[in-house]
């Protein structure tokens, strides 16, 4: 294999996702999944689950992660980089432990783990690290062989990740009526998390208001409003908003909402907003309900034509991302320098968390990390 193709140390790549229903009877089990230890009721889990059942109680991210393991295979096969694909989800079958289980079985000793979340913080890195020291400690439980993971790096800012959404957002402004397209707002969304959880993401150093979560949201935001004033001409204003708030209402969480921020600019006269899902990797229920739904509604009470961008989903050009995210730490395992791709002001993000990135609530064992207990 040609040096630049080698993905040597790794024996394989195992695709880390969140998990979701795939029929009305799972809702409630995976929600007890979700929310274990917070002593939730079943009646509560009934209640919150009322989005899955508007879409017959079936999560879309489980048929995207499907489609995206097909592109990503394709995009290995048609360059030449021989190494087996997997996938196992934190909440869901195929779940982790049981994917681990059978890689080990396979013979995987080496893996290098891709998550469907693309910026940093507890929930969305540190938790599925913790994940995986979870299920690596089950399986040292049942006495089988150990392996080493290791986690590929932030990419938020790959133009693999970055040009599909600047598609997207294109796209959606061309839909719009002629009438109100250059006055087009930009609402840039993505999950919102407490205020505290933002603060503390990242390494030690980007810690302060809003953290890496919120610099990283806000360079991509920059990153598409700069390629669609230069592909059109057009200036758009934008912001970042926040979605899908569930926790209790004395906490502060990242604010404005997305309903709350298209009130406002109704208000303001904006005459029509394109909504970028950019926290997500795919169209799963976040962005079915809370956009195309909720928002969506909202808009329609309020007279506001709105579009609703693509995520970046199976798009091929993600899934040569994924490959050269792979074939980059591999080079960077076997010793050599690397030029690692990245757009923005914040440059290309750690391979290794370190000590007191994104920390817990508690403390927890998290694997591929600088404090992992699996070297």
């Amino acid at each position: 294999m040609p040096e630049q193709l080698a993905t040597s140390p790794y024996d394989a790549l195992l695709l880390l996702s969140f998990g979701g229903p795939e029929g009305p009877d799972d809702v409630v089990p995976f929600l007890e999944n979700v929310t274990r230890g917070r002593g939730i009721p079943k009646e509560r889990l009934k209640e919150v689950g009322k989005h899955y059942f508007l879409f017959g109680g079936v999560s879309p991210i489980n048929g995207q992660n499907r489609a995206l393991l097909e592109v990503l295979r394709k995009d290995f096969a048609e360059h030449g980089v021989d190494l087996p694909v997997y996938w196992g989800n934190r909440n869901w079958a195929p779940y982790l432990t049981d994917t681990l289980r059978e890689m080990v079985t396979d013979g995987r000793r080496r893996i290098a783990v891709l998550a469907t979340s693309a910026y940093a913080s507890y929930s969305g890195c540190r938790q599925y690290r913790e994940n995986l020291a979870d299920a690596l400690a089950t399986l040292a439980d049942d006495g089988l062989a150990v392996p080493r993971v290791d986690k590929l790096r932030h990419y938020f800012n790959h133009p693999g990740f970055v040009r599909p959404m600047v598609d997207g957002v294109l796209a959606s402004l061309a839909d719009l009526p002629e009438d109100v397209r250059a006055g087009a707002h930009l609402a840039f969304t993505t999950h919102s998390i407490p205020d505290a959880a933002a603060d503390t993401s990242g390494p030690v150093e980007a810690h302060g208001e809003g953290g890496a979560y919120v610099a990283q949201h806000l360079d991509v935001a920059r990153l598409i409003a700069d390629a669609v004033r230069e592909e059109t001409g057009v200036e758009h204003p934008w912001r970042l908003v926040y979605q899908s708030r569930s926790g209790a209402p004395h906490i502060p969480w990242l604010e404005p909402d997305i309903c709350d921020h298209l009130e406002t600019l109704h208000g303001d006269g904006v005459p029509a907003v394109v909504m970028a899902p950019i926290g997500f990797v795919s169209d799963h229920m976040e962005v079915l309900y809370d956009l195309d739904t909720e928002a969506a509604a909202k808009a329609a009470e309020l007279g506001l034509p709105v579009r609703r961008s693509a995520t970046v989903g199976a798009d091929p050009r993600f899934a040569g991302a994924i490959r050269d995210l792979l074939l980059e730490r591999a080079a960077t395992e076997r010793g050599r320098a690397v030029e690692r791709c990245s757009l923005g002001a914040l440059g290309p993000s750690h391979d290794l968390c370190p000590v007191d990135c994104c920390p817990a609530r508690s403390p927890r064992p998290a694997a591929a990390g600088a404090d992992s207990p699996y070297a």
